[in-house]
């Protein structure tokens, strides 16, 4: 007879430390997921085409308005190769800005962390993003028109940049926002003036060499170059790789530290 058939209750193993956090992890994506998006694959595509119809309304615009590109022979290719980056920083720090305002109850469970809770948007917001940019491709695809840049890797280089910079900007915003709530509106403000001035729909270069080297302070000037440097490698541009790279790191590692120390005894 087994110790089951003589009503002995078989021990079973406890979960590691690991796996509790990864099925905390995966609850609060699904949450994030389904209270965001309505619950459907039909709301999570809406949210991953925003953005997209965001890119091709600016595309068409200007193709209709017979704007020349500055460089290469495809309007729509030079002002996607801009709006993309640009977009998936913007989107990306603003979703992860919102996280700990939108999951703020979910922090009263003890198995629930702060850091938990900006993670699982993060990943989320990831996903979403490449999602987004093999959208554009598909797009792109459709219309006629070769989305594959010359130098694959270092346009990939510049897209997972932009993702960097959009973390670190929107994980330092949380820590702000803990301050003072409404810099969420100037938050937003702040990164229209950077969209702006990064050069989604002309070249920084072209500039005359005082403004072109204050532009330069943008990060998100530099991403986009180095975007379009996969595609149009003959580009007269010198990218500060190491500003970009350690500017991303620094906002991300402040905010992280402000989240651990400042911003937890607030919340």
């Amino acid at each position: 007879m087994s110790t089951t058939d003589r009503g002995v209750v078989p021990i079973l193993p406890e979960k590691s430390q690991m796996e509790s956090y990864l099925h905390v992890l995966h609850a609060l994506i699904l949450r994030d997921m389904r209270t965001r998006f309505g619950g459907s694959h039909w709301g999570y595509m809406i949210v991953v085409l925003w953005p997209v119809a965001h890119v091709f309304m600016l595309v068409l615009v200007y193709v209709l308005r017979h704007v020349p590109a500055p460089i290469g022979d495809s309007r729509a290719l030079f002002f996607a190769t801009g709006a993309v980056p640009a977009l998936i920083f913007q989107y990306v720090s603003r979703e992860v800005m919102k996280a700990v305002n939108t999951n703020r109850p979910l922090t009263y469970y003890p198995q629930v962390k702060l850091f938990d809770v900006i993670f699982s948007r993060i990943l989320v917001e990831i996903v979403t993003g490449f999602l987004g940019l093999l959208t554009v491709s598909a797009i792109l695809v459709i219309a006629g028109i070769n989305p594959v840049p010359i130098d694959p890797f270092t346009s990939m280089c510049g897209y997972l940049a932009a993702i960097l910079l959009g973390i670190g900007f929107g994980t330092i915003n949380v820590s702000i926002m803990a301050f003072f709530p409404a810099w969420m509106m100037g938050s937003i403000l702040f990164t229209v003036v950077i969209y702006i001035t990064s050069g989604v729909m002309f070249l920084p270069n072209f500039l005359p060499d005082q403004i072109y080297n204050v532009l330069k302070y943008n990060p998100v000037v530099g991403i986009i170059e180095w975007v379009r440097l996969g595609y149009y490698p003959d580009m007269p541009v010198t990218i500060d790789y190491s500003y970009i790279m350690l500017f991303s790191l620094a906002l991300l590692m402040i905010g992280l530290l402000l989240e651990k120390h400042v911003v937890r005894k607030i919340i």
